[in-house]
């Protein structure tokens, strides 16, 4: 798989962000991956005029300062990145933040695996429907 566009992931820990590059290597997944470590500076890339929307945002809901919830409702307030599919991947497991993350606009809501392999599978996953199979909006 192989675009220009890029994925977005919007984590704060470390080993995470270690785990999902890890795994999009893994993947043969070749889109280039932007990092940010939170939702403050997320925003302030995808606001970014000289930047195009990414391919797709992986967003956790646990972050500092402003929530994941928080910024995917900006997401979905901007005429850039309304469409671009969101795809909370956290470790909450309360089920108000399920409702809530669908009731804002995410496209997918995924629990992280622990097992480092089936985490890897599920990155994997992701980007084969998200980059490959999936039909985006016309941007």
């Amino acid at each position: 798989m192989s675009s220009d566009l890029a994925v977005l992931l919007v984590e704060d820990r470390a080993d995470d962000i270690e785990l999902t590059l890890r795994a999009f290597k893994k993947g043969n997944i070749a889109n280039p991956i932007v990092v940010k470590e939170d939702a403050v500076s997320a925003l302030a890339y995808l606001t970014d005029a000289e930047k195009s929307a990414p391919a797709i945002i992986l967003l956790d809901i646990n972050l500092p300062g402003m929530s994941g919830l928080e910024l995917l409702k900006r997401i979905r307030q901007s005429p850039k990145t309304k469409r671009t599919p969101v795809i909370m991947m956290t470790s909450s497991s309360q089920d108000e933040d399920v409702i809530k993350a669908y009731d804002d606009g995410a496209n997918s809501y995924i629990r992280k695996p622990i097992n480092t392999t089936e985490f890897n599978a599920l990155v994997v996953q992701l980007g084969m429907y998200w980059l490959a199979t999936n039909i985006p909006p016309c941007r």
